[in-house]
């Protein structure tokens, strides 16, 4: 079998682009706003850590020397600057007294629901039901 790669044309064929448009066309509108952009999942995480601290009335440095993580660090990931590790979700959510389940399920539950306040609902219910749902599918 030769080694060749199947192309997928990004237009149609005979469609013009869109500096080729008559003078007398309408002009672009442009796409549909996007909605709303769901959160990151560090965002929500880093969210959940502060505010069970805060709750808690402890302090970035109280928490950061139990979980034996730096100050600094800790900091970013209840920004959300940092993509933190599963080992250092743990040590943080053990340090606040909680389990890593209880920290992921909270932040599951902020996501569904802050998403839920943009989509109207749930997403699952609007869109088509899919065999692939939930599954990256990537070439």
């Amino acid at each position: 079998m030769p080694n060749e790669a199947r192309v997928i044309p990004l237009r149609p064929p005979g469609a013009r682009p869109q500096a080729a448009r008559p003078a007398t066309a309408p002009p672009h509108q442009g796409p549909p706003a996007p909605a709303v952009k769901e959160p990151l999942w560090r965002d929500l995480v880093g969210d959940v850590l502060r505010r069970e601290r805060l709750a808690q009335e402890r302090t970035l440095k109280d928490v950061a020397d139990e979980a034996r993580i730096s100050m600094p660090y800790l900091s970013e990931v209840e920004r959300g600057r940092k993509e933190a590790s599963s080992e250092v979700l743990a040590a943080a959510a053990h340090a606040l007294g909680l389990s890593l389940g209880d920290l992921l399920s909270r932040a599951q539950g902020e996501l569904i629901r802050v998403t839920s306040r943009y989509s109207g609902g749930s997403r699952r219910a609007a869109s088509s039901p899919s065999s692939s749902e939930g599954l990256c599918m990537a070439a």
